[in-house]
């Protein structure tokens, strides 16, 4: 496109976004849309695969805070009236394109070479060659099972992106075939021209800026030198990685055009509930039924672990319901390669119903406790209140 073009663009409007988002609300946009009209969930769909492009175009420039805040004060000079003569200016005899493409040779009109400091982050610099670009970052998302997260896991990731197209190299020309320099721009991509005291550039209309012209275009990316990649990688997730979490993989986003550096990866990972465990940080818990007798009276019980074998866990004496024990170094894995702790919950069990020896042995229990009365100290406070 050319730099008129990308500073006209809205590219908070592009992802519904306030101009003082925060970065956090940017990338939370970007991968609601990205989802939404990603090429993988629209097969066929142009407007989406354009959507799309439009949606990875806006968070590439409002995700860098550098390229940000060029793009803001791009944005903000020209709603300051550097629109051109007739707009109620001085009588500058330019437009927004002559000014964000003027070469910065010239001294003239009290500007000197500052345009070019002020957009040289965006936009190319006395019409040569165009600078790298920083491929977009790709998010995905992970389904993981409980022991999975616990434990790490290698999962195949598969991304979709825009990159150079495989069956022309990027040329954009037909196979067997190659394109040829410009004549107008002889391969600049840009046209120079006079106005007044400033020496202004344009992208050249008859390349569109790319210095090359291409006779026989690509069957597969139609000329652009761009295409839809799919790959499968294989990403191995952390043990100890929790629901929700997001993991980013630097440099293994969206390929660099002109030799700019990959974008990142982004990877969300969910995890299925376990029907037997839970997780609380780096322990896991579990919930164990006990008798009365062994709440009451103690004594060593099986617990099960995740993933390995069960361990023998002691209950002191009078053991209250919904007390908590700890198994030391049987919870999930830490970065440092240490476990957490299994935290066992303990739950006493009341049968439903009871055999005449039981019965008549709890009878007597009950005759014999009678004078225990667990409810008087409740009583008694909520008397004195």
């Amino acid at each position: 496109m050319s730099t008129k073009d990308y500073v006209e663009k809205d590219y908070y409007k592009v992802l519904g976004v306030p101009k003082d988002a925060s970065t956090a609300e940017i990338k939370k946009a970007y991968r609601k849309l990205a989802r939404e009209f990603h090429p993988d969930a629209n097969k066929g769909d142009a407007k989406a695969e354009e959507r799309f492009k439009e949606i990875s175009e806006a968070n590439d420039v409002l995700s860098d805070p550098g390229r940000r805040k060029e793009y803001d004060e791009a944005r903000s000079l020209f709603a300051g009236g550097f629109r051109g003569a007739g707009q109620g200016g001085a009588g500058f005899g330019f437009d927004l394109g002559d000014l964000f493409n003027g070469q910065q040779g010239g001294s003239g009109g009290g500007f000197g070479g500052g345009i070019g400091d002020v957009f040289g982050g965006l936009f190319n610099r006395g019409g040569g060659r165009q600078a790298p670009r920083r491929g977009a970052d790709v998010e995905s998302d992970v389904t993981l099972d409980f022991d999975e997260a616990v434990d790490g896991v290698t999962v195949p990731i598969r991304m979709t992106s825009q990159a150079p197209c495989k069956a022309c190299s990027g040329t954009g020309a037909r196979a067997g075939t190659t394109p040829r320099v410009c004549p107008t721009c002889v391969g600049s991509g840009h046209v120079s021209r006079g106005q007044g005291a400033f020496a202004l550039s344009d992208p050249c209309r008859d390349c569109k800026g790319r210095g090359l012209i291409v006779d026989d275009p690509c069957d597969v990316c139609h000329g652009s030198g761009r295409a839809t990649s799919a790959r499968t990688m294989q990403v191995r997730i952390p043990a100890g990685v929790q629901d929700g979490q997001r993991i980013r993989l630097k440099g293994k986003g969206a390929q660099g055009e002109r030799g700019g550096q990959p974008g990142d990866l982004y990877i969300t990972v969910n995890v299925h509930p376990h029907p037997v465990f839970g997780r609380k940080g780096d322990n896991l818990t579990v919930t164990v039924p006990v008798t009365f007798p062994e709440a009451a009276l103690g004594g060593t019980i099986e617990v099960p672990t995740l993933g390995g074998p069960s361990v023998k866990l002691k209950l002191p004496p009078g053991t209250a319901n919904g007390r908590t024990l700890r198994v030391r170094g049987k919870g999930a894995t830490r970065k440092d390669g240490t476990r957490g702790d299994l935290l066992v919950t303990v739950e006493v069990v009341v049968p439903h119903e009871l055999a005449d020896e039981a019965l008549a042995a709890l009878e007597q229990y009950r005759e014999a406790t009678a004078s225990d009365d667990p409810r008087a100290a409740l009583f008694k406070a909520a008397e004195g209140a």
